[in-house]
């Protein structure tokens, strides 16, 4: 597994937006054979910090991800909503292994 949490920083007036392309992009996205999760969380104390979690099967997939549609549907939807650049941090897997991931799938 490959997995990306990608930080965003919103500007406040615009957080709506940007759940509502996001949860889009979201659900588009976990339909992709590359990916098995696509998380979009809000920070509980600041609700302008959001961060994606995607994870992929290989570390391939996530430029097959920024091939899609609907990722640029996305990307140009909410660049000017960003407070601040968003930028990712990429993570090999540990725990579960490879086949946890499966068992760990949550239907959308």
């Amino acid at each position: 597994m490959f997995i990306v949490h990608v930080f965003v920083k919103v500007k406040a007036d615009q957080i709506g937006a940007f759940k509502q392309a996001s949860l889009e992009n979201a659900r588009h996205s976990v339909q992709e054979p590359g990916v098995v999760r696509f998380d979009v969380i809000q920070q509980k104390d600041d609700a302008c910090q959001f961060v994606l979690v995607e994870v992929y099967r290989t570390p391939d997939d996530p430029a097959k991800h920024k091939e899609t549609a609907h990722y640029a549907v996305w990307r140009d939807a909410v660049a000017d909503m960003m407070a601040e650049p968003r930028y990712s941090i990429k993570y090999d897997n540990v725990f579960p292994d490879e086949n946890g991931w499966d068992s760990a799938i949550i239907e959308n």
